[in-house]
């Protein structure tokens, strides 16, 4: 997948000449924890966060002990943004991490995770165009599951775990027979051990397309030759 299939489309933003309070009100009213900043040419320059405005050494310039009590317990920090004279254009980082829409998944997540950030600008060519967050990678992901497990015929799924059976030595293939309907894998015959139920369920659960697996095998005490059923007739998934 590209940055392109899961990013956000369009930009939440400031132009550098607007104030610390105007900046603080939209990323409120928004619901976000940093703007991008533009110039007079609509130019992508900067970022601004929560950070930026904590980072700031005015927050921590010595006051009154007098002002300071008043101003304790977060009252600092509003005094700060309603500074009119302070603009989005002093506080912001100017360092915009970007990546190009036509980007691989894989290069956001390293670019992140090696930046330590939570967000990319998208650009098509310059252009500005969207970002795109840790949230949106989530929602990438849950993409891709979804279609990895639509995508794939039940002949061609019930085929990969027989293929994987025949690999492995262990495995009951006289005694258990596969069945598949709709991505859900079916095991039907019996079993002499009951930790190859497991072993089976484990295999059929990575098999790609596998949405869930059903556990009809019933167990053989090889000592006795009673015959237990499976727990059921009633289908787990």
């Amino acid at each position: 997948m590209q940055v392109r299939d899961v990013m956000t489309h369009g930009m939440i933003g400031m132009a550098e000449g607007a104030t610390v309070a105007e900046a603080v009100e939209t990323m409120l009213r928004s619901g976000v924890s940093a703007l991008f900043v533009f110039d007079a040419n609509n130019a992508l320059i900067g970022v601004v966060s929560e950070g930026d405005f904590l980072r700031r050494d005015e927050l921590e310039r010595k006051r009154p002990g007098w002002l300071e009590f008043l101003l304790s317990g977060g009252r600092l920090t509003e005094a700060y943004a309603h500074e009119p004279v302070r603009k989005v254009g002093e506080v912001m980082t100017r360092d915009v991490e970007t990546i190009e829409e036509s980007a691989e998944l894989s290069e956001t997540v390293d670019q992140m995770m090696r930046r330590c950030i939570k967000r990319l600008a998208v650009l098509r060519g310059e252009k500005a165009v969207g970002v795109i967050s840790r949230s949106d990678l989530l929602k990438g992901l849950l993409e891709a599951t979804a279609r990895a497990k639509g995508s794939h015929p039940d002949a061609e799924i019930k085929a990969a775990i027989l293929a994987e059976l025949d690999k492995l030595d262990w495995a009951p293939r006289a005694s258990v027979r596969v069945e598949v309907a709709d991505g859900v894998v079916t095991f039907n015959g019996a079993v002499t051990d009951e930790q190859l139920r497991d072993a089976l369920k484990v295999i059929a659960e990575n098999t790609p397309g596998c949405a869930a697996v059903h556990d009809h095998m019933a167990w053989i005490e090889l000592n006795s030759g009673v015959v237990i059923p499976s727990e059921g007739n009633e289908p787990k998934a």
